[in-house]
């Protein structure tokens, strides 16, 4: 999984990156300190591989992992180039979803872009960038189809789809929150619009607001209801405690998040949020030489899933000796839980579940 970190500039991106991924990106208060995009590849968060590798003593564990990508701050008219509009605007083609940091603190010693901190704007600033960028991908689509038609009249309603679309694009709204089945839908994604990226809105909070309480701020509200009319999310952080609590060890780091009211950190919630809207599962392989997680996506089915180990596993797969893992944790070995019965042999029809530990045979 790969996620774009975007913004305007001097948001907090480059910070936040920083205290997700201990990458030391270089963080300064002026326009365009981010040029190349940093990229950083962190451990997704998982419990569950700690406690099997209690069960397993095994040689390695191995996390799935997510690579951000921390991409050059955005300013207005990108998508005609300003700034570093094209460059920006191809990095972010290149991602599965985006972490859009939107600006909710003051500080008069980071200067603003456009003189004074606005999220609604900011956001909307950088969402019509992106739709301008996709009005001329969809104008470019509706061209080759009309031309296309003409020789094949079952391409007719692809034309209707995309003219559909981009009456709705100059609505100022993006491709994701199209009315559209998934059938249509996964003809809009094919087009590799900027808009049908799965967004989470990362709203950057001054500490004082942050320890505050969230349910009352009112740029956090807005900013919440206009996701959901998007079909995105919001998760709010406060950049700066996110470089604090990545300096931290893991106890200290769970009395630091207990002091602030969080059950998580930043990076666990991004990358829970992101998981969900991508519709992501994990599930797990474990033994003596390694206990692992495997991302999939979700109605990945069997022999799909032991493709993500192995070619030759999806090739001859034969079956799929399945424990969800809360069972195996209650029986405590998987011994207990073969002689209860609760191991079973599934199929090439098995749909995986999050948390499934798997071991899948195969002939080749």
């Amino acid at each position: 999984m790969k996620l774009g970190i975007i913004g305007l500039p001097n948001v907090g991106k480059s910070t936040l990156f920083n205290a997700i991924t201990n990458a030391g990106a270089g963080v300064a208060n002026y326009p365009f300190c981010t040029i190349e995009p940093n990229v950083g590849v962190v451990a997704v968060p998982d419990p569950r591989l700690d406690k099997l590798a209690a069960l397993y003593h095994p040689k390695k564990v191995t996390p799935a992992t997510v690579e951000f990508v921390d991409i050059a701050g955005l300013v207005r008219g990108a998508s005609k180039g300003e700034g570093l509009g094209n460059k920006f605007l191809s990095h972010i083609r290149e991602v599965d979803a985006i972490v859009h940091v939107v600006r909710c603190f003051e500080d008069d010693n980071i200067s603003h872009v456009d003189g004074r901190v606005d999220p609604m704007r900011d956001l909307e600033t950088i969402g019509l960038e992106l739709v301008f960028a996709d009005l001329e991908t969809c104008e470019r689509r509706i061209d080759r189809a009309k031309k296309a038609a003409k020789g094949d009249a079952k391409l007719l309603p692809e034309v209707a789809l995309f003219e559909r679309l981009y009456r709705h694009l100059e609505g100022g709204q993006p491709a994701r929150s199209l009315p559209a089945g998934e059938e249509e839908m996964a003809i809009v994604r094919g087009a590799q619009l900027l808009t049908t990226k799965p967004v989470v809105y990362a709203a950057n909070l001054g500490e004082q607001d942050f320890r505050a309480g969230l349910d009352t701020l009112a740029p956090l509200l807005r900013l919440r209801a206009h996701a959901a009319a998007e079909a995105a999310e919001v998760l709010p952080v406060c950049a700066k405690l996110e470089e604090e609590i990545a300096l931290l060890e893991e106890e200290e780091k769970a009395l630091f998040l207990a002091d602030i009211g969080l059950e998580q950190s930043g990076l666990d919630r991004m990358v829970t949020a992101c998981y969900r809207l991508l519709g992501l599962i994990s599930f797990l392989t474990a033994g003596e030489p390694e206990v692992r997680a495997w991302t999939i996506r979700k109605g990945t089915r069997a022999p799909q899933a032991a493709g993500k180990i192995h070619t030759d596993l999806e090739r001859g797969f034969i079956r799929a000796e399945v424990i969800a893992y809360d069972t195996l944790m209650t029986c405590g070995s998987l011994a207990a839980a073969k002689e209860r019965g609760l191991v079973r042999s599934e199929g090439k029809d098995y749909v995986m579940q999050d948390g499934d530990v798997t071991l899948f045979r195969f002939n080749v």
